[in-house]
């Protein structure tokens, strides 16, 4: 992938300089700038939410979701390892809130308990579920819309609902779909 992004950029740098030489400079800078805000703005983002689910953790609340969830997680992931859950509900928690940065790190810890059990259905499954998240409430893009200066940046929820429950759904049923056709 570096090696297409870095052949694109040359080519659009070739051409801008053909075309409007003028505006080279001010177009690289205006870019880096731009990338540097949303870096910022991300990170922020990622800090607050990092920081909410530490306290989760520290105040006993990723536990209290984790015994909620449960029932639905010991089916669904079919393990018994309580470390596994308590991440796996904290790394479903944070993606119904979406913010998949924060999720990142429950999933690594849930799938380094799942490798100690040798539940590879379950980290597989994991990460299906991680990749495609239904976000009840994207935060992270209509944070990103926000400052972007949007006026109507909660705009995204309803179609991002839906998109990511359908293809959540879609993701896992293919899953089920292929591990029954590989074990028989």
């Amino acid at each position: 992938m570096n090696v297409i992004f870095t052949v694109i950029f040359f080519l659009s740098l070739t051409v801008i300089a053909f075309t409007a030489p003028d505006k080279l400079l001010s177009s690289l800078l205006g870019g880096a700038e731009n990338a540097a805000k949303m870096a910022l703005t991300l990170f922020c983002i990622y800090a607050v939410w990092l920081g909410l689910s530490r306290l989760a953790e520290k105040s006993g609340l990723s536990q209290a979701a984790a015994k909620g969830l449960r029932p639905l997680s010991r089916k669904l992931f079919k393990t018994e390892n309580p470390k596994a859950l308590e991440n796996i509900a904290m790394n479903l928690s944070c993606n119904l809130l979406g913010i998949g940065g924060a999720a990142t790190p429950y999933a690594v810890k849930a799938v380094k308990e799942l490798d100690k059990d040798g539940n590879e259905y379950a980290q597989k499954l994991l990460f299906v579920i991680n990749a495609t998240s239904i976000q009840i409430i994207p935060t992270t893009v209509i944070a990103l819309r926000a400052s972007a200066g949007s006026a109507a940046a909660f705009d995204i929820f309803l179609p991002s609902l839906i998109c990511t429950v359908i293809s959540t759904s879609v993701a896992v049923l293919l899953y089920f779909a292929v591990n029954k056709l590989w074990r028989t």
